[in-house]
């Protein structure tokens, strides 16, 4: 067989978690039918991160790692990483043991048999909170029911992709990147492989609730426009409302005369009306913004350094296509 399989693993101040993941690879996908490519792509780590990535690229001609100038995030950190790995497959996954390596040799038999991506299901999510589960199970809901690609539920960034498909994520050139969203997108023949997801073993997670809200809103903003579509129909059900209730008023007033009106009813309507319009000038803010961000075009990250390549000046990436680049000059 002989295929080359690229790793992808962002890492981000995981000095004690380097070491474990190497030993938990080698130990698990020793001689198997393919060679590994095990690229760690460091996103602006201000711990020894890069000193043990030196040292693990010395004595293993597999490890290849790229340094990032300063932390651009999670999703660029990943984008250049499949732009830089060189397998016939990339395989994302974290470096903290809770995407289990054993499960790579079962992406590698499906991928054999014809398919172009295989994502690992996590079956049960026991490390999470009860709350983080029931945010999770209502964003896959929500994100699926007005997205047109739906992602599969409870399926993460683990996933073996083919070559094609990589060379397809490389084409899309959005800033704002929702990777779940774009795994999915260039379709493809895909299938699920349930795993029970092992706690973190090694350092703490860098997420919480305000960045998995903002990455849920890249998401609902990057995939769907029903969130601005949606404020045409309330708009509408609000003047029909006002209409009626105008009428009403009218009619009270030739039948009854002129009666006082109570500042109650008008501030309720004041301030409902108020917050419509807030909420609704909020959504619209959310696509302008990323509107006036993808009009810059800016470079997605910028590569300081780059194992494989230590003679080399520092590397810019943009992450556009050809043909974005041509349009755009």
């Amino acid at each position: 067989m002989n295929e080359l399989i690229s790793l992808v693993v962002p890492v981000k101040d995981e000095e004690d978690a380097i070491d474990p993941f190497l030993e938990a690879i080698t130990d698990t996908l020793f001689n198997q039918s393919f060679a590994l490519e095990i690229l760690f792509v460091d996103d602006g780590s201000t711990d020894r991160t890069i000193a043990k990535l030196e040292e693990a690229a010395e004595r293993d001609s597999r490890v290849r790692y790229l340094k990032l100038s300063r932390n651009f995030g999670k999703e660029p950190a990943m984008s250049a990483g499949l732009d830089y790995a060189t397998g016939d497959a990339v395989v994302p996954m974290d470096v903290d043991l809770q995407d289990p390596p054993e499960l790579i040799i079962e992406f590698v038999r499906l991928w054999r048999e014809g398919y172009d991506t295989v994502y690992g299901v996590r079956s049960s999510r026991d490390e999470d909170t009860k709350r983080k589960r029931a945010s999770a199970g209502m964003f896959y809901r929500l994100f699926n029911s007005i997205s047109h690609t739906p992602i599969p539920s409870n399926a993460g960034d683990f996933r073996l992709l083919d070559r094609r498909v990589v060379e397809a994520l490389k084409r899309l050139p959005e800033r704002n990147r929702f990777m779940k969203g774009l795994f999915s997108w260039p379709g493809y023949r895909s299938v699920g492989v349930p795993y029970a997801r092992p706690a973190r073993q090694h350092g703490t997670t860098k997420f919480n609730y305000w960045k998995l809200w903002n990455f849920a809103l890249d998401g609902f903003t990057g995939f769907s426009t029903i969130p601005l579509r949606v404020w045409t129909y309330v708009g509408g059900i609000v003047a029909v409302v006002s209409l009626l209730y105008m009428l009403i008023i009218i009619l009270k007033t030739i039948i009854f005369g002129v009666e006082m009106p109570g500042y109650a009813s008008l501030m309720s309507a004041v301030l409902f009306l108020g917050a419509m319009q807030l909420i609704s000038i909020g959504v619209l803010g959310e696509y302008i913004g990323r509107l006036f961000i993808e009009s810059k075009r800016r470079p997605l990250y910028l590569v300081e350094h780059d194992s494989k390549m230590p003679g080399s000046s520092p590397v810019g990436a943009k992450h556009m296509s050809e043909q974005a680049q041509e349009s755009a000059s």
